[in-house]
């Protein structure tokens, strides 16, 4: 029997009505994995590809055939706007079968989740941090609710494997089937994953199966990828240096930006006419800026706004606006966006994505690639690179131009080894672990240490912990009063950790601001931290506003629109870049070949690069002189690597270089004043890296190097623990200095 003839009639009947004429790969390799294995499943396909129906048409067949007494199935995606989409989506189908299907999370009606309450059953689409709380508060309910629970699927796994955010869907998973008496099939979907055996170990954590991962030959894929590069004033590298070939340009120049644009900005402006696109930025702050530029030319130019924003930190009614919006086949409305639109929710036929930079992974430049090409066009990302012109008498360093370098070996490393970052499984997530051990304690109430660490180290996720750090968080928590001792020597949540657990923003491990929700008349706008004091402007929603209130105790600011341009600010926003793209960022710099989709500015400007690293020697020899006792390193390592060589020169072999003044540019390059030449400064680094080292050495004298959301909460003893033996690259940096022994 072929998988289309096991599917349900209603699914039959779907995919008739829908004019599929074929079942793709993914559908099939799924339906026989589901079908026929009692194994966990990962389906890795690219985007667009039907992943979802692929998992949830078997999953409905089967309960078409023996309907489960609860929720059957939970769907965890990690965006409400995705789990909307999806419920959409499978709204449609599932009403044919009379098979409810649920959502869950902040923005819902009570009265929905009062219905699933009581008649549970069905599918249901949830976050992680709605899962976190109905553990919580509805722990008396979790058996009713899911105690014939069959199936498990997490939407765009991969983006949930690189911090806590994923270690925490794992520990709920687990809390959740011992609760419930039930062992869920998993099954794991997503477009961008580096290490599938790794991936499949980390679906499977706990569950006592194996995972099937179907292998599917992808057709090759034509993409439409261009990249510019702009200085943001002055003349452009193409009119100063122009490219030894000829270049056609991409596109016909339509002249509309005004006369004193920024280039960058007016090419985008240009390039988006008429068109439905996406413009993917860094960060929220750029997010707003860009679209309040964007905006400006619109009204210069005397045309209707067609610029819209999404990010984050806006109300869910002006993320919500945007989404419909695009949804629209006949609009041609452009969304400045960060990472929120970089997953899978539909938007309809995108024509182009731009980026302005490079994205800090290649996970995120392929899910945004992808977001465009759909209804059989291909994939089409233009990247826009900006930068300051290199002033005359710029030091070496900051005359690369290190987001252009970024950008094509992001690229490269994709299209020559079809490489994707890795998962990061191997930290010491104790910030996570003081959050699940308070979970625990305020869901289950009472329980003894033993009881407790059982409930708690026994997760597979703290497999690196030890009893010996949970016991020394737990004396730690008893001091602080974020749990306190009973008479019968039980434990259970103090006066501090209620107030802390009691608020919803408990239920998310990713780390947040302060925020205040800021007010147009009736309208809520969003979130911002840090609010100015009234009479000052803010930036949101890509608008400009001028403060007229601040209430500190509601965390509210009343706001009337201006006309201007601030800048905004919403909290810190690190990148991760794995050394295998700064390895080919070097390289780049290094060869001569050409790379067909850098436009005309783009190749003068690398051309530029080139000379420069070619006259300074910087890809041969990892150290250059830039003048007098003035010393620049690049160590070609990436975000968490390059950290631990910063701490090391500091730490290990500071004193014995005479090196004082370090600068990072990270994870570029290291500037700092020595007194040592270059021969002794590599003969210094092999002798150090030759002796035993410590990883706690490199924290610094009375550093608590608190870097994840409970860090706060954590002895200093785990905190710097966490840090140098689950954050530093150290394996990597010393690997390195032994690279460099032909130097010494």
């Amino acid at each position: 029997m072929s998988i289309f003839e096991r599917y349900a009639p209603f699914i039959q009947d779907f995919i008739y009505q829908n004019d599929w004429e074929s079942l793709r790969a993914i559908q099939v390799a799924a339906g026989d994995a589901i079908f026929h294995t009692d194994e966990n499943v990962l389906l890795s396909a690219s985007t667009a590809s039907g992943k979802t129906e692929a998992a949830f048409f078997p999953i409905l067949t089967l309960f078409s055939e023996n309907p489960p007494t609860s929720v059957g199935a939970i769907y965890i995606g990690p965006l409400k706007a995705l789990i909307n989409d999806q419920f959409l989506r499978l709204n449609d189908l599932c009403a044919e079968a009379d098979i409810p299907v649920w959502h869950w999370h902040g923005d819902v009606s009570q009265s929905h989740k009062a219905k699933m309450m009581k008649h549970p059953s069905g599918i249901l689409q949830i976050t992680p941090e709605s899962l976190e709380a109905m553990l919580l508060h509805k722990h008396a309910a979790i058996t009713k609710l899911f105690h014939d629970l069959r199936f498990i699927v997490i939407d765009e796994v991969h983006s949930l494997m690189r911090g806590d955010r994923g270690g925490q869907t794992i520990c709920l998973i687990e809390r959740l089937c011992r609760m419930a008496g039930v062992n869920p099939r998993r099954i794991g979907l997503s477009a961008t994953i580096g290490d599938l055996e790794a991936t499949g170990k980390f679906l499977a954590a706990g569950t006592g199966r194996g995972t099937v991962i179907p292998r599917i030959q992808s057709k090759g894929v034509r993409w439409r990828l261009s990249m510019e590069h702009f200085y943001v004033q002055d003349r452009q590298a193409a009119e100063d240096n122009p490219p030894a070939q000829a270049l056609p340009e991409l596109a016909p120049k339509t002249d509309t930006a005004p006369d004193d644009a920024d280039p960058g900005m007016g090419y985008i402006f240009e390039h988006t006419r008429g068109k439905k696109c996406l413009i993917f930025v860094n960060s929220r702050e750029e997010c707003e800026a860009v679209t309040t530029t964007l905006r400006q030319y619109c009204e210069v130019k005397h045309e209707p706004d067609r610029f819209l924003i999404h990010h984050g930190n806006l109300s869910s009614a002006y993320r919500e606006t945007a989404e419909e919006a695009m949804k629209d086949e006949d609009s041609f409305l452009t969304t400045v966006t960060t990472a929120t639109l970089e997953l899978g929710i539909d938007i309809g036929r995108l024509e182009r994505a731009f980026q302005i930079d490079a994205p800090f992974t290649v996970s995120s430049f392929l899910q945004r690639m992808g977001r465009t090409g759909r209804r059989d066009l291909p994939p089409e990302m233009w990247f826009v690179m900006r930068e300051e012109p290199p002033e005359p008498r710029a030091l070496l360093p900051t005359t690369i131009p290190w987001k252009l370098l970024q950008g094509i070996a992001l690229v490269q490393v994709y299209l020559e080894e079809r490489w994707v970052e890795p998962p990061r499984l191997d930290r010491l997530p104790y910030s996570l672990l003081y959050h699940q051990t308070m979970c625990t304690l305020a869901s289950c109430g009472e329980l003894t240490p033993a009881a407790l660490a059982s409930r708690v180290l026994t997760l597979s996720y703290f497999h690196r912990v030890s009893q010996e750090d949970f016991k020394l968080l737990l004396r730690h928590l008893l001091e602080i009063d974020h749990i306190e001792r009973t008479e019968t020597g039980g434990l259970i949540v103090g006066i501090a950790g209620e107030r802390l657990t009691s608020s919803y923003k408990f239920y998310a491990v990713f780390q947040e601001n302060e925020e205040y929700t800021v007010r147009w008349n009736s309208q809520e706008l969003g979130t911002i931290v840090q609010p100015p004091p009234a009479g000052e402007k803010i930036a949101i929603a890509g608008h400009v506003w001028v403060v007229e209130e601040v209430d500190h105790q509601r965390h509210t600011v009343y706001c009337e629109q201006v006309k201007g341009k601030v800048p905004a600010y919403f909290g810190e926003c690190p990148g991760d870049i794995h050394t295998k793209v700064l390895e080919r960022m070097r390289l780049v710099l290094q060869e001569q070949k050409s790379y067909p989709y850098l436009m005309k500015n783009a190749v003068s400007r690398l051309q530029l690069a080139r000379h420069v690293a070619r006259n300074s020697g910087v890809t041969e020899e990892p150290l250059i002189c830039l003048g007098g006792d003035m010393w620049c390193l690049f160590p070609w390592l990436g975000s968490y690597a390059f950290l631990a060589m910063e701490r090391f020169l500091k730490c290990r072999c500071a004193g014995a270089l005479k090196l004082t003044g370090l600068a990072p540019s990270r994870p570029y390059f290291i500037q700092f004043k020595m007194q040592a030449d270059k021969r002794t400064f590599f003969r210094v680094l092999l002798e150090q890296e030759r002796k035993p080292l410590d990883p706690m050495e490199l924290v610094y004298p009375n550093e608590v190097p608190v870097f994840e959301k409970y860090d706060e909460y954590l002895p200093e003893e785990l905190v710097k623990k966490g840090f140098a033996c689950g954050v530093l690259g150290i394996d990597e940096m010393r690997e390195r200095i032994r690279g460099w022994e032909m130097f010494a």
